[in-house]
């Protein structure tokens, strides 16, 4: 495996750096290496932090402030571009529409946004030139929000293609052939995600010790993509059961693994739960307040018309088998969105 070196270290947790521009630039052997580090990362933790990933820092500081001003925007003109259905999956949720968990009960799910709802807003964006299901964007209210829309969609096809990368990355890692997941990738049926966690006051969770800004859960798809900001607040789920939080490290990416690509696996991969709550507490920080966060989520999934099962060499000398049926893509996103929405 390549050299890496480690972001976080805690409670049988360990969440590698892996330098990316080992694959993207290296010889063949530094490619293959690259590529049994993040699967390695992928069993063991499911996490990693991505180094030299080639999406530049100002590009994604431009995006950073565009999301903020996005989400400064009156609350009437956020609500006109509401999110409407999980099978387009696009637009803007206002504060406590989203309740994001494990459960796929609707009636458990209900109870828990009631109770205990996240604390954010957010903006979906997809793929363009989708029949039926267009991305909603500001650009007809106002100059700003022409900058916002091309912004974005630039944004998106830049994670894409890193996604691509980061795939034939894992193929190798897995023993396939590079080109494995190209089929799977071609479609770029994957969300943009931008995230907002208003400040709150630290009295709110001194007085609701189950309150989080977001719950805990795992991501539904092949992979993600997140930048965070320097706040702070996402936590990972440890073989012990605790929760360690993953530092925002400068340059990084975090990226992880979802359940499509641990069934892909036969549950080689680990698809872990996380959450985001309150940052940590800052030494000789007297201020009554959590500080606003924003983070900016980029979720792959295979082409919403692939069939996903247990690969080749995963299953076969297990008793078992398959742990998974057979499932489609797109359907199973939806199912998990219908629950969380």
């Amino acid at each position: 495996m390549a050299v890496t070196t480690i972001g976080v270290e805690e409670d049988d947790l360990v969440i590698p750096i892996v330098d990316f521009s080992n694959f993207t630039h290296g010889p063949a052997a530094a490619k293959l290496a690259t590529g049994e580090s993040i699967y390695h990362a992928f069993k063991t933790s499911g996490f990693l932090y991505l180094r030299n990933h080639g999406i530049p820092s100002g590009t994604v500081s431009d995006v950073f402030a565009q999301s903020a001003e996005f989400f400064k925007r009156p609350k009437e003109q956020k609500d006109s571009l509401a999110w409407t259905t999980p099978e387009s999956n696009r637009g803007y949720s206002t504060f406590g529409r989203e309740k994001v968990t494990q459960s796929s009960d609707i009636r458990e799910v209900s109870r828990l946004r009631a109770s205990n709802p996240d604390l954010k807003e957010s903006m979906e964006i997809g793929k363009e030139g989708v029949p039926d299901h267009p991305n909603l964007w500001p650009e007809e209210m106002d100059v700003e929000g022409r900058v916002f829309t091309t912004t974005m969609k630039s944004f998106f096809l830049i994670c894409n293609e890193l996604h691509v990368n980061l795939m034939r990355a894992i193929a190798l890692g897995m023993g396939l052939d590079e080109s494995f997941f190209d089929s799977f990738t071609s479609g770029a049926d994957n969300t943009l995600r931008l995230l907002h966690y208003p400040q709150v006051p630290k009295s709110f969770f001194k007085d609701n010790p189950d309150q989080v800004r977001a719950g805990e859960h795992s991501d539904y798809g092949s992979i993600t993509l997140l930048f965070q900001d320097d706040v702070g607040g996402l936590e990972v789920k440890t073989p012990q059961n605790t929760f360690v939080r993953a530092k925002p490290i400068d340059g990084t990416v975090v990226i992880n693994a979802g359940d499509l690509l641990s069934r892909w696996s036969n549950d080689e991969i680990k698809s872990t739960n996380h959450r985001v709550m309150q940052p940590p507490a800052q030494e000789r920080d007297e201020s009554e307040m959590y500080p606003t966060r924003y983070s900016i989520a980029y979720f792959c999934n295979p082409n919403f018309d692939s069939t996903i099962e247990a690969l080749p060499g995963t299953w076969e000398e297990l008793p078992e088998g398959k742990k998974y049926p057979a499932v489609n893509s797109g359907d199973y996103l939806v199912q998990r969105l219908t629950a969380t929405y």
